[in-house]
């Protein structure tokens, strides 16, 4: 039976982001993310959350009150971005 270390460690070693059902995904830094809270006259509670469990955000070593944008992709509107703050 494995342990809690080396299931850990299997995680760690799958790259998600090589799936094309994963969506880019990148943190935010300090000032992106003031501009975008101004830019649409949001506070941080208004944005949809994500918790920081998932599996993505782990890799990106992602903290809680920490930004996220997703790129998406559209056949209508080709690539658009998506905000969540980590929870």
């Amino acid at each position: 039976m494995a342990s809690k270390k080396d299931k850990e460690k299997d995680e760690k070693e799958i790259d998600i982001f090589q799936n094309y059902l994963v969506p880019k995904q990148e943190m935010l830094n300090p000032e992106e993310k003031a501009e975008l809270l101004k830019k649409f006259n949001i506070t941080p509670k208004q944005l949809p959350r994500i918790k920081q469990e998932d599996a993505a955000l782990k890799l990106l070593s992602a903290k809680k009150g920490d930004v996220v944008r997703i790129a998406r992709r559209s056949q209508v509107a080709g690539e658009y971005y998506y905000y969540r703050i980590v929870v």
